[in-house]
């Protein structure tokens, strides 16, 4: 991963995160010796977990606090710290934050609560914060936070200990818990971080700043980011796109139902966003997602540990069928295989299982208490032989199980207690526990015991993700494969906008000029053949006589529609005529069209575009995201059904290509019912011109191409709606 690392540069020494997490010297403003306080844990936290560096207590108070001397104001300070935490009443942060800047403090962490978060009058006392630090050039987390972790430094400035644990996790996460709080329930789990970071309520530096850090961070071998919005998402995307295809990045994002974005912006006012835009936008980004914390974490870890899956096909080894079936099963859902091996691979295998075991794979070895074959035998015969790319196991465990007999052995073990019991069966893990490392290859195991079991303690000791489930080790196993796809697509093509059209902003800014909210349907269509994208023949017509005469010209069948821009949906109106066979319908569906409109209009005359098959294409601008692209269903059930997917302009042709691939009807599009396949590559085209007409054309606020017809093979938009933002220039 270290050297994969150099072949993409991000500018760290601009990056504020540098100094915060290896600083020379730290102050410590509410550090007190009061346990039951917050300033009193980060400050034990910062001295009990090592830190090597100068430690200023800053209390108007103490004399000195767990040992080290204490200032009563930061004027009294024998040097400029690299960095300060705040950890006192929100009223006094600005005065002091000021009084840093001037003794030439540039770094600070602000764990303080009572800004933004809490309603006007917090958001004002941000502001003068954010004054005060742009003065002195500050650069700063928080507030609302709850600090840093740099195991690599011994930095820890968080409420909780983290002790002499050193991991390949990075995190970064918009709530303060998940980087501390659960600093416990992660050792038992056996996750250590590299690096993490609360980010509080963004202020200043924020979750993008940490996820470029995280990026180039030699330590970090993944990277884990808890997101309850985004502020500005196009800059998200283009750092993840530079990381992603070196360094697997999985998130978890709570804000996209109505109560996750309310308690996430009463928890750090950050700006949440619909989940299927945050969904697009993790894709596009190559971001693997969590929906669940524990998720988060397990993944995270997996990816961090574990070497690249080569390919999708994986052994099941185990010592129970249940749960072996159930990683087959599971396995099979997402995607990977669980193949049948060879007939030579299958007699060496029974070999070592019992005459009722099965050795096709899954490997069942049916209750079989001898851990030598589960835990390097068998996965070494597996692992040579080549037929397959990563290995799970289930059931490999020895003290835990013990104990748990214990109480029905003691009368004929004796009463020495269950751990001298389990003690006499330990056995050495060495030469099992470097396998999968001499063969570089991804291992995954699950056990019903926890770190009271040896193999357990002993495999995550080596940093072997060991779950609780048999089905989270596979879905475990499937983050690896999906991760394998998307360092094969993400970064391997720059989406760049067309050339703007002359014509195209020509259309744009008469439209603009008159006053018109929207462009009628014909002009939408003749801005998006400007940029390339097929519509069907059609001419605009302004009485029966002319809208004959295009018929005949064009060919019969032909669709007559009301044309004007004030017109957004017309079907429900009896204004759209379809299958006119003749110039007598033709004339009849004219003078339906002027009766039902009621004024005289132009008529747009169109070729009949036969096809069987409907997608849709368009564009919205949702608050803080820009123009995002959506492609789906088409026809009458696109609202109904909902079958699309989202994603960020400007397109990539992978980001296309994934759109056409990712909606639930995709199947569709390939060779159906006696139908060729569909041209993905006009489809993409299609979507593409949309990315590039909505940055071309700021002023446009939705695009809706409904439906996109799929004649023979080739997509033709035969609807078009265009609209302006408030109808103005």
């Amino acid at each position: 991963m270290v050297s994969e690392c150099k072949r993409y540069r991000m500018d760290l020494d601009k990056n504020p995160l540098v100094t915060m997490l290896s600083p020379r010297s730290i102050a410590i403003v509410g550090a007190g010796n009061n346990p039951m306080k917050m300033g009193a844990l980060q400050a034990l936290s910062i001295i009990k977990d090592g830190f090597r560096g100068s430690i200023y207590p800053i209390h108007p108070e103490e004399s000195t606090v767990f040992g080290h001397k204490a200032y009563y104001t930061p004027k009294l300070l024998p040097e400029a710290p690299d960095l300060v935490i705040f950890i006192l009443p929100a009223h006094h942060v600005v005065k002091l934050l000021d009084e840093f800047g001037e003794l030439g403090t540039r770094r600070a962490i602000i764990i303080t609560a009572g800004f933004r978060e809490t309603g006007p009058a917090g958001e004002e006392l941000e502001k003068e914060l954010l004054e005060v630090a742009s003065k002195h050039g500050i650069r700063f987390l928080g507030p609302n936070c709850m600090g840093i972790i740099n195991t690599e430094q011994s930095l820890n400035v968080t409420i909780a200990p983290v002790g002499e644990s050193s991991g390949s996790l990075g995190m970064a996460s918009q709530s303060g818990t998940y980087i501390t709080q659960t600093l416990p329930y992660l050792q038992k789990k056996g996750i250590c971080f590299s690096k993490a970071i609360s980010v509080g309520n963004e202020a200043d530096i924020d979750i993008i700043d940490s996820l470029e850090y995280l990026g180039e961070d030699r330590q970090t071998r993944a990277i884990a980011l808890y997101i309850e919005g985004l502020k500005d998402p196009a800059r998200f995307l283009g750092v993840a796109r530079q990381i992603t295809p070196y360094k697997p990045v999985v998130a978890q994002y709570v804000g996209g139902t109505s109560a996750g974005a309310r308690a996430g912006s009463s928890h750090t006012g950050a700006m949440a966003g619909p989940d299927y835009l945050y969904e697009g936008l993790f894709k596009q980004a190559g971001i693997l997602r969590a929906h669940s914390i524990e998720d988060l974490y397990n993944l995270g870890w997996t990816l961090a540990t574990q070497p690249p899956l080569k390919g999708k096909r994986i052994a099941v080894l185990t010592n129970s069928g249940g749960p072996g079936t159930a990683m087959a099963h599971t396995c099979n859902e997402e995607g990977l295989e669980v193949p049948s091996f060879s007939d030579g691979l299958q007699e060496k295998i029974k070999e070592h299982i019992p005459p009722h075991g099965s050795a096709g794979n899954p490997v069942d070895l049916t209750f079989h208490m001898d851990t030598k074959e589960l835990s390097r035998v068998l996965p070494e015969l597996i692992m040579e032989s080549g037929e397959v790319d990563g290995l799970l196991i289930q059931g490999l465990m020895k003290t835990g199980f013990l104990k748990s007999l214990y109480p029905n052995l003691k009368d004929m073990v004796g009463n020495g207690g269950a751990e001298q019991f389990a003690a006499r069966f330990i056995d050495d893990k060495e030469e099992a526990l470097s396998l999968p490392r001499k063969y570089n290859f991804p291992l995954i195991l699950s056990s019903f015991f926890g770190r009271e079991d040896d193999y357990t303690t002993a495999y995550q000791n080596y940093c072997y993700p060991v779950f609780d489930g048999p089905e989270k080790a596979a879905r475990a196993m499937a983050a690896l494969y999906n991760y394998s796809e998307i360092r094969k697509k993400v970064g391997k093509d720059t989406p760049k906008p067309a050339p703007q059209s002359a014509p195209a902003t020509k259309i744009v800014r008469e439209a603009l000029e008159n006053g018109s909210r929207s462009l009628d349907e014909y002009s939408a269509k003749r801005l998006l053949a400007c940029y390339g994208v097929p519509v069907s023949e059609e001419a605009l017509a302004s009485s029966v006589e002319e809208a004959v005469g295009i018929a005949c010209k064009l060919g019969y069948p032909v669709v007559l529609k009301g044309c004007s821009p004030d017109l957004t949906h017309k079907t429900g109106s009896g204004l759209v005529h379809t299958g006119l066979e003749d110039e007598a319908a033709v004339r009849r569906a004219y003078s339906a069209i002027t009766r039902a409109a009621g004024k005289d209009m132009a008529v747009l005359v169109s070729k009949m575009i036969k096809g069987e098959r409907e997608v849709m294409s368009g564009m919205v601008r949702y608050p803080g995201f820009g123009p995002c692209v959506v492609f789906g269903l088409g026809g009458i059930f696109t609202e109904a059904l909902k079958d699309n997917t989202f994603r960020l302009a400007p397109l990539s042709n992978s980001d296309v290509q994934e759109m056409i691939t990712s909606i639930g009807s995709a199947s569709m599009l390939e060779q159906f019912r006696g139908m060729p396949p569909g041209n993905k590559r006009a489809l993409g085209a299609i979507l593409q011109a949309v990315g590039s007409i909505s940055i071309l054309h700021p002023k446009i606020a939705e695009i809706d191409l409904n439906p996109i017809i799929i004649s023979g093979k080739e997509p033709i938009v035969v609807d078009a709606l265009v609209t302006f933002k408030n109808g103005i220039a």
